[in-house]
């Protein structure tokens, strides 16, 4: 494996503020092999972690040599595509910050809709790049693990790397969900064209230009009065016509034109009574003899903040005047806008109606970019349209460049212009001040002298051998173990200390140190334990993107087995409606089984906040009609399963247990492993009823009790984890 370090500068580690909570940064590391993760290198200050006296955990101690997990896949996007922010704008994703408020999507009824979402978490990474090319002409850059929605449910940009699980990934059958953006690219800043076609939309359509010839009071001749007024109910336009004004040398005095009534909000308006800028006004209002792109852009913004509307999915532009009317059709039709124009009402006035709905109003306000923007907003809408997003072409660019991804309320947001899928914050890096959404699975830190500070710290007289539990918080087996190799000095210094410990895990790297465990187990007590969540690879990889299938941690039970161990499994969570049937759940007790485990917890589905977002979005897209009953079990913010369920739930795993003897008796009838028993008796208890001896399930009733008076995030991030919880 090919590994790069570097010495980080004071920039760098400014990045990374909470490290000094640790002893030092030694380097980060990066390699091709983890693409996108980088592994910062510290010494720790200590090793042994004491759990807080509140938490529920029913043991005091843990080591863990990392912070973050290389088990996850990593998402990502071209910095300058462009994110659909709440207001109707746009922004560079690379600009977007945590607090930003962004289009997302939920279901709702029988349609998703755009709703508001709240950035939590921006960050960078570098990545693979890949162009993916809609028939719209919409383009966009990402990595190969970023996911987009297709009318088929979330896939991948690419496949999964050879030798890992398959997973869903675009074809060119693929059709995309959104509005796309149909070869719209970013808007420059204004032009001095675009400026005069502004002004000409919007001082033709809304203003009132006076000039006119008055006698002089002294009986000798005329004067010409010139009376120039703009005035709006909306600030923004106000406020960006007197700009343009101004950069033309027309300068405009602002005053309050009617208060505010019950009916119709304050106005105000812009001013000027000098010829000369009367003239300068007509000059640049003036009717272009061949009108550039440029221009044509910003005359249709004017001419929309001045009398256009969007309202009910339809975008009108009125006016009586045949030359602005048809000066809009000219400027629509030069940017391949489709439209029809109505006939006159009553009272003279005709309007141009923009057709094509959501995505030709979309590209028709990212390409003019109106000042108004109470009308461009699309929330409350369904996401349904004839946009052309077939996938045409998938390219692989063949460079790593900088990629930006960002974190969701809704777990998605719209980039260019199609739904994108985001990872979701965990409060893991929190202590660091590290970014609660990538970082856990980007920025993995690893103790790299956690050994050796362990065996100092069990060398103390005060040390009292209790239990230590590994793998409560992030997995002591994640993939970069097999490069950083910590956990064969816990392990020989637990032993030698005389310390007895338990490792629940999902790596299957356990085998590679099942020999030297085997030697510590003839001194101390060992327990072993495998979180296997689901036994439909399909499902799996979707739900646990980057951990080993469930063959390969049977395979690992098995070898476990035959070193000696008693191994426990967690099968959690058990996800209703689709792992939840008598079938599916006497087949993975038969796996579990002839793997050689002794013992089965088992805890129903949940639904943490953010996470609970995505679950619903995979459900409305592979299991609609699921739907309904989930929203009735985890109502609002509600996380646990319903009691009701859970008693279901428990009378129909417990019998499959006690027929293929793994529900604990034999354990306690051997009378070992009391880390790992203990954790499984009441690590979930919040979550489902946990079958174990009655000792067992007496603990976890106390600790129901416990953990409602535990509200420390701690607590929280060691019973989720510690109980194999996905969700």
């Amino acid at each position: 494996m090919r590994w790069q370090g570097q010495e980080l500068g004071v920039a760098d580690a400014a990045a990374l503020p909470g490290l000094e909570q640790l002893n030092g940064l030694v380097r980060s590391v990066t390699t091709p092999e983890f693409a996108g993760v980088t592994f910062h290198e510290v010494l720790c200050k200590s090793a042994l972690n004491h759990v807080p006296l509140a938490s529920a955990m029913p043991f005091d101690w843990t080591v863990n040599p990392y912070r973050g997990c290389s088990h996850s896949c990593v998402y990502c996007l071209h910095p300058d595509t462009q994110v659909l922010m709440a207001d109707g704008r746009s922004k560079r994703i690379g600009d977007v910050r945590a607090g930003d408020e962004v289009v997302g999507t939920r279901g709702e009824g029988a349609y998703r809709r755009y709703v508001r979402a709240t950035v939590s978490a921006q960050w960078e990474t570098r990545k693979r790049a890949y162009r993916v090319t809609l028939a719209d002409g919409t383009v966009l850059v990402a990595s190969g693990d970023h996911r987009f929605l297709t009318e088929r449910g979330w896939k991948h940009v690419q496949p999964a790397p050879k030798g890992a699980p398959q997973r869903p990934h675009l074809t060119t059958n693929n059709k995309l969900l959104g509005f796309g953006l149909g070869g719209t690219s970013s808007p420059a800043l204004p032009t001095d064209a675009y400026q005069s076609g502004y002004l000409c939309g919007m001082i033709r359509g809304d203003a009132m230009m006076l000039r006119r010839s008055y006698p002089r009071s002294n009986g000798r001749g005329t004067y010409v009065a010139h009376r120039f007024r703009l005035a709006l109910g909306d600030s923004e336009a106000l406020d960006r016509s007197r700009g343009y004004l101004e950069a033309a040398g027309v300068r405009t005095t602002l005053r309050r034109f009617s208060a505010a009534t019950a009916e119709r909000r304050e106005m105000n308006a812009i001013f000027t009574s000098r010829g000369s800028d009367d003239d300068a006004i007509t000059e640049l209002i003036g009717w272009p003899l061949d009108p550039s792109p440029e221009w044509s852009r910003g005359f249709l913004a004017g001419v929309f903040d001045a009398e256009g509307s969007c309202s009910r999915g339809v975008l009108r532009i009125t006016n009586r005047d045949p030359r602005i009317l048809s000066a809009i059709c000219g400027a629509l039709d030069a940017h391949g806008f489709p439209h029809v124009q109505e006939p006159p009402r009553a009272n003279g006035v005709s309007a141009v109606r923009l057709l094509g709905g959501l995505p030709a109003r979309r590209r028709f306000f990212e390409l003019t970019q109106p000042a108004i923007t109470r009308r461009l907003s699309l929330i409350g809408d369904a996401v349904k349209s004839a946009a052309p997003l077939r996938v045409v072409s998938i390219e692989d660019l063949g460079e790593t460049i900088d990629m930006v991804d960002i974190t969701t309320s809704t777990g998605d947001f719209i980039a260019n212009g199609v739904i994108s899928h985001n990872c979701f914050a965990r409060g893991t890096h929190e202590y660091l001040d590290l970014d609660a959404g990538r970082d856990f699975d980007t920025q993995v830190v690893v103790k790299i002298n956690v050994a050796d500070v362990l065996e100092k710290e069990l060398r103390r007289g005060s040390w009292q051998r209790q239990p230590v539990m590994l793998g409560t918080n992030t997995d002591p087996y994640q993939r970069a173990e097999g490069r950083y190799q910590l956990m064969p000095g816990i392990v020989s210094a637990l032993a030698e200390s005389g310390t007895p410990f338990s490792i629940l895990t999902k790596g299957t790297l356990l085998r590679r140190d099942l020999p030297m465990l085997t030697d510590a187990a003839a001194h101390v007590p060992v327990t072993l334990a495998m979180s296997i969540a689901v036994f439909d690879d399909e499902l799996q990889h979707l739900i646990e993107p980057g951990t080993p299938s469930a063959s390969a941690r049977l395979q690992t039970v098995r070898a476990a087995a035959d070193a000696g161990f008693r191994v426990t499994v967690f099968l959690m969570p058990i996800i209703p409606h689709l792992t939840d049937s008598t079938a599916a759940i006497d087949h993975a007790l038969s796996r579990i089984k002839e793997a050689g485990a002794i013992r089965v917890v088992y805890g129903a589905l949940h639904l943490r906040p953010g996470a609970k977002q995505w679950f619903m979005q995979w459900l409305e897209q592979r299991h609609p009609e699921l739907v309904p009953s989930y929203r009735g079990m985890y109502p609002g913010v509600t996380a646990n399963a319903p009691k009701a369920y859970r008693a279901w739930l428990a009378q129909r795993v417990r019998p499959l247990l006690r027929a293929h003897r793994l529900d604990g008796r034999a354990e306690e009838e051997h009378g070992r492993g009391a880390p790992v028993a203990g954790l499984a008796d009441r690590a979930d208890a919040r979550a489902a009823p946990i079958v174990t001896t009655s000792r067992g399930r007496a603990a976890a009733a106390s600790t129901r009790n416990a953990t409602a008076r535990s509200t420390t995030a701690r607590s929280a991030t060691l019973g989720a984890e510690a109980s194999g919880r996905l969700f």
